[in-house]
Order: structure tokens, then C-alpha cells, then sequence
């Protein structure tokens, strides 16, 4: 037995899959301030339910959010920063470039570190690695006992070129040790040994920052398992799509920052790919925000410069990490997304109202309306099943809030203020879709849209007629995607070292030194990780994949470029220049062989074996017991509410076509189908919808 389980924002999902392939689901309110909660008491009622034993669970994948929480809510305190003399304020200066250039009134990202826990050592490491000035321990001793008797109990290191030679924080480290033994320590050169000192520095210090929150959460929750009786081990998904151990995790936790979004993506280009489609949109709506992702060829696209907190997905507007990550866009546009008048209009968001209290209509407390409660009242939404019935909804309420925040302010009735609410969280998620397509090369109309989290097919189609998306894929099962996509991981870890030569200039002997470093480090990592779980631990069943990032000498930014398997001898680094060019033309439209290229970082990944998730084919039946009833519901097109026919999803058969307007229910979501559109039920239980052109 294994378990899939992902922590979000409103709502905690879980997936258990048997030997046989079978996939049980479950789903319940996420609780703060400890998660765990939701967690434990979501798995007793899904093993109870299933008639499992703890001790039958052979693993479990973990996907939370609680990582970019930390960072976004800044609650993590006591974290300190140790640099070279000179670069103390290295987080405040960050680049000189602005990320919007004709907007006076635009503010920096606020560093996570304050500066009087920001300490300085006298070192200097030279740009190719030779030593300067030596580390001066007398003064090192002095600067961390200062930052200890400031409060600081983890504290982020990072020197200058010490991806090129750490022995300098190395030092620091056991100074430490000795004059702060309860003090943790983050070192760059294990963090992130890559160079660009601003973001190599802000890498560090989210790690550092999220450390404590994530070591504790982690090991209370494998206490809580062990007490338990499960024996199996506990994976984390990490920002790049793969699982590791939950150990490398604890040292690594700027890894996971994004761990739950990144399940979602990759169980959306399975889904495409079981309909025949292998370019999409993967568009993941939850409670509190909407993550959307660009799929070619069938895998998602992945960045090496991931940004948190970014302000209207500008790019150099957030807090840079160097962490392999899928290239996602993620934004506050979810089910509890606050709508308010605001200048005379309707605003919806990014504030969300979460799990706690929650929209109106949760009856838990909560006061301002939200998307989910928009939804409600257009009837697009069950009251006495929601949630498979496990949460009761009041349309009264959600009407009331409604009425007095954004209806009676502009002059609106109560319908067109819901259809408002749900028309501008359209309009939001519409120009992040367009920032993962048209701004990565692609026309939105050569795509496909797989539409899934426990909003997203209340929202997909009319975000695909917008956009000219001609067929939206809608997954049964599709509130509980991501914790499927768990599943489905494979055990990888990503590592990175800066060597900046030309390509003519590359020393091969050098190379292959830095190549067996990375891997013997990415591969001690995959066999902890493995050992005693499902994977296989031998050398054999784990693949190394190299590759490296380039440009074009002069220019500041690169494009990764495949490294061939092999001996890196002159046919290979032939072989690199040759892909760089065929890449930077299907980029930019252009390429110069003659301009010199040099490569600024070497990348390396082990990837361990990925268990394939089993998705259950539709039996043979009729459709007879399929539809419902009907409900009133709101469609602009009639215009005004009409009796809407309701079907349920676990009754429709294959093959079946369904044409809007029509509402589909399932435990974990709920799909609209607008009118004109028509949707045919496949094989493996999906809607393929055809909104059309």
C-alpha cells in the first residue's frame, strides 16, 4: 500500500493505491497552525476506510505548502547570516535592475534577514578560487558569538566564491560548533555551490529560514506514523517534481519550497498523455491560489531560477533561489479568494480566507465572500454535497455576504455581483496563462487544458473559451490530482557546481573530477532515499543525467543544453555546442555559430525508478443512473438562471457525450459545462471537453 498525500492551503487531499492499482481518495480541511493534524486524523479515516493497517503501508509521499508559507508569512525567527566582510547588506542591494522600470512606486522584495543578524568575517576568496585573505578565526568567534547573543539559533553561511573553494565556511562551521552549539548551520557551498553571489545568498538563507519549521514538522510526523505502527518510509516531493527521503529534506528544505504544485503538473501530463495530448496547459485551482504550468512533449518545463513572492509574475520581482524547480505560475485565485468592491469595481484576491475560516458559506466564521461562495450562489455548486457531503454549505449566507460587499456598493444585483466575482478570477487566471504560453513561445490555441485541483473544473472551460483553447482534459478524481501525482514520482536529486570557461577552453580531466563529485553526492542521496522503500537500491536501477547551462560570451543569462552520456571528450563538447545552438535558435529565433559560447554551470541528476500509477478503466454499464436531477443555475448566454440537468460522475460510462449547459458532481469537485460545449466521457473516466476555437 502507498500513500499520496498533499497539504494545501484549504484542503489536505490523500490518494492510497494498492498492489492491484486500485486508487481510494479522501480529502479534509487543512488545520493551523499545525497541518500534521489534518493530516493524521485524514489518514486514519482513509486506512479505516479501506480496511488497511498501518503496518501494510509500504510508503508514503508527502507534497505541503508549509515551506513557502514560512517564507511568505515571514514567521520563521532567530535566523542569522554570516558573510565576507563587505557584503553585509548583499540581500538589500540584490540586483540594480528594476523589475518594472517606469513604475516609481515599486518596492523590492524586504530581505528575510534583519540587519543586525547580519554578521561579517574578515576572508577573502578570489573569483578562481585562491585565497586572498585567510579566514581571521579570532574575528569569526567574535561575529558568532554577537549573532548567538542576539537570538539567532540558525544561521545561514555564506562567503564569498565559496562554491569554488569552501573551505572558509567549512572553518566557520566548526567555529560554530564550538562557541554556539545549539546554533544550526546552513553552508552556500552545499546549498547552492553556483555563483551569482545575490542569489547563491538568498538560496541559502531560505533554507536556513524554512529549516527549523520543516525539521520539526518532519519529525513529528514520522513520530506520529512510527506510534502508528506504519513502517514505511516517508518520502517529500521536492520543487523539480522528484521525491527524497525525508532525512535529505530536513538538510535540504529550500528544496520542497513548492513540493505540493509540482505533483499536480506531472500528474496533468499523464493525463494528456492517456488522451493523446502531450502539449498543455496543466491548470491546478485550489482553495487559495491557482498554479498553471506549461507541458511540451509531454514533460513539464523546469527552471534552475525559481522566484518566490513574485509581485504580478514579474520576473526579478521576488526572492530569487537556485533550486531545480518545474517553471510554474502561481497566483491568489482559488476557491477562497476574497472578492471585495474596490474603486468602484470588483477585485477578487490574492487574500484568501483558507480553511480558516473559510468562505461564508462554510458557516466557520468567516465574514467577507469569496469565490466558492460566488459559485454557490450561481448554483454552480451542490449545498448537501460538497466534499462528498462531509461539509454542509450555506447559500444564504454566501448570498448575504455578497449582497453587502459587493452588490448593494456597485449598484449591482445579487447575480450579476456572483457572476462578477466569477467572470474577474477568470479574467486573473486568464493572464497567467497567458505569462506559461504566449510568453514561453506558445499559442494558447495549440494547446490542450487539463483542468483539475477542487476549483478547476468549475473554472476550465470558461478559461479555455477565453483563451482559444480548442479542448479542455477534466480528470475524474481531479480534486485530489496532485496527491495522485505523488504517487506517481520518481526518486531524483538535482545537483549544480559553477566551472565558467569557453567551450574550446574546458579542461576534460577537470570536468569529469566535477561530474563524479556530483554524483557520487546525487547518488549517495537516491540510495538513502530508496533504501526500504519500493524503488530498487542498486546502482543500476538509477540514472544520471547531465547537463549544463550556456550562453553566448558577453551575454548575463543561459539556456540549458543536454550533456551527452559518455566519455566529455571533443566529440562531446562538439555534441554540447552544437545543441546549444539548435536551442537558442528555437528560443529566439536566431543563431551565430561563430560567436563564441561559454558554459557557467554543470548540472547533474540521479534519478531513481517511478512507479507508474495504475488508472482504473471505466467497467462496461449503461448511463442510465448518471443524471441526477436538475438545478437552477446562472449562464450569461440564456441570459439568467435555468433548470440545469446535474449528472453524477461515477454513473457516466465511457463513451457517453454530454452537451451544456450541464453539471457534473463527484466527491472532490465539481465541473460546469457552459452551453454549446460538448464532452465525451473516455476510458479512463475523464471529460474531453470541445469548447471550439
Amino acid at each position: 500500500m502507498r500513500i499520496g498525500l498533499d497539504v494545501g492551503g484549504t484542503f489536505t487531499d490523500f490518494a492510497l493505491q494498492s498492489p492491484t492499482g486500485e486508487v481510494i481518495t479522501g480529502k479534509r480541511l487543512t488545520t493551523y497552525p499545525d497541518p500534521s493534524e489534518a493530516c493524521l486524523a485524514g489518514l486514519d479515516e482513509l486506512l479505516a476506510a479501506a480496511g488497511v493497517a498501518w503496518s501494510d503501508v509500504a510508503q508514503l509521499v508527502h507534497g505541503t505548502t508549509l515551506g513557502s508559507n514560512v517564507v511568505i508569512e515571514g514567521k520563521a525567527r532567530g535566523v542569522g547570516l554570516l558573510t565576507t566582510r563587505g557584503f553585509r547588506d548583499v540581500l538589500l542591494i540584490g540586483r540594480e535592475k528594476r523589475y518594472q522600470v517606469y513604475d516609481l512606486q515599486i518596492e523590492k522584495p524586504r530581505p528575510l534577514i534583519p540587519r543586525r543578524l547580519i554578521g561579517e568575517v574578515t576572508e577573502r576568496v578570489l573569483a578562481d578560487g585562491s585565497i586572498r585573505t585567510p579566514l581571521d578565526d579570532a574575528d569569526a568567534r567574535r561575529a558568532i558569538r554577537g549573532l548567538a547573543e542576539r537570538g539567532v539559533t540558525t544561521l545561514a553561511v555564506c562567503l564569498l566564491h565559496a562554491y569554488l573553494n569552501p573551505v572558509h565556511e567549512q572553518r566557520v562551521a566548526a567555529l560554530v560548533a564550538e562557541e554556539a552549539p545549539h546554533v544550526t548551520v546552513t553552508l552556500s557551498h552545499e546549498v547552492s555551490p553556483t555563483f551569482r553571489e545575490y542569489e547563491r545568498t538568498s538560496t541559502t538563507v531560505v533554507n536556513a529560514y524554512v529549516m527549523t519549521a520543516l525539521r520539526h514538522y518532519l519529525r513529528g510526523l514520522q513520530a506520529a506514523l512510527a506510534e502508528r505502527g506504519c513502517r514505511g518510509p516517508l518520502f517529500v516531493m521536492q520543487s523539480s517534481g522528484g521525491m527524497a527521503g525525508a532525512e535529505a529534506m530536513e538538510r535540504h528544505p529550500v528544496r520542497m519550497i513548492e513540493s505540493g504544485p509540482a505533483a499536480g503538473a506531472l500528474m496533468a501530463a499523464t493525463y494528456g498523455e492517456l488522451a493523446g495530448q502531450r502539449d498543455l496547459v496543466a491548470f491546478d485551482m485550489g482553495g487559495t491560489t491557482a498554479k498553471l504550468a506549461l507541458i511540451e512533449d509531454g514533460r513539464p518545463s523546469t527552471t534552475a531560477a525559481f522566484e518566490l513572492c513574485r509581485v504580478q509574475n514579474a520576473p526579478g520581482s521576488g526572492l530569487p533561489m537556485n533550486i531545480h524547480a518545474l517553471d510554474l505560475v502561481e497566483i491568489g485565485a482559488g476557491g477562497g479568494s476574497i472578492a471585495r468592491a474596490r474603486l468602484g469595481v470588483i477585485a477578487v484576491g490574492p487574500e484568501s480566507a483558507s480553511s480558516t475560516p473559510g468562505p461564508v458559506c462554510y458557516g466557520r466564521g468567516g465574514t467577507e465572500p469569496t469565490v466558492t461562495d460566488a459559485n454557490l450562489v450561481l448554483g454552480y455548486l451542490n449545498p448537501e454535497f460538497f466534499a462528498g457531503g462531509t461539509l454542509r454549505l450555506h447559500a444564504g449566507a454566501a448570498a448575504r455576504a455578497i449582497e453587502e460587499r459587493v452588490a448593494r456598493p456597485l449598484g449591482l444585483s445579487l447575480e450579476q455581483a456572483a457572476w462578477g466575482i466569477h467572470a474577474i478570477v477568470n479574467t486573473n487566471m486568464e493572464l497567467a496563462t497567458r505569462v506559461v504560453s504566449i510568453e514561453r513561445g506558445r499559442d494558447p490555441r495549440d494547446l490542450a487544458l487539463v483542468a483539475f485541483g477542487g476549483s478547476g473544473p468549475v473554472h476550465g472551460c470558461r478559461l479555455a473559451q477565453t483563451l482559444g483553447i480548442p479542448r479542455v482534459i477534466l480528470p475524474a478524481a481531479a480534486g485530489v490530482t496532485a496527491a495522485i501525482g505523488l504517487l506517481s514520482a520518481e526518486v531524483r536529486f538535482d545537483v549544480a557546481r559553477t566551472y565558467q570557461r569557453r567551450v574550446e577552453d574546458l579542461d576534460p580531466l577537470r570536468l569529469r573530477a566535477i561530474y563524479d563529485e556530483m554524483a557520487e553526492q546525487a547518488l549517495a542521496v537516491v540510495r538513502d532515499s530508496t533504501r526500504g522503500g519500493t524503488a530498487d537500491d542498486s546502482a543500476g536501477a538509477i540514472t544520471l543525467v547531465r547537463s549544463a547551462d550556456a550562453r553566448y560570451v558577453g551575454q548575463g543569462y543561459e539556456l540549458n543544453v543536454p550533456v551527452p552520456a559518455g566519455p566529455l571528450d571533443a566529440a562531446a563538447l562538439a555534441g554540447l555546442r552544437a545543441s546549444f545552438d539548435e536551442i537558442y535558435a528555437a528560443r529566439y529565433g536566431y543563431a551565430n555559430p561563430r560567436e563564441p559560447v561559454e558554459v557557467v554551470t554543470w548540472k547533474l541528476s540521479a534519478v531513481g525508478g517511478a512507479p507508474r500509477v495504475a488508472l482504473a478503466k471505466q467497467p462496461p454499464r449503461s448511463g442510465d443512473g448518471a443524471r441526477k436531477g436538475v438545478r437552477r443555475a446562472y449562464f450569461p448566454e440564456v441570459p439568467g438562471y435555468l433548470e440545469c440537468p446535474i449528472y453524477d460522475r461515477h454513473a457516466l460510462p465511457a463513451g457517453i457525450t454530454l452537451t451544456g449547459p450541464a453539471i457534473v458532481e463527484e466527491r472532490e469537485s465539481t465541473t460546469v459545462l457552459p452551453p454549446g460545449v460538448e464532452a465525451v466521457v473516455d476510458e479512463y473516466a475523464s471529460l474531453l471537453v470541445g469548447v471550439g476555437r
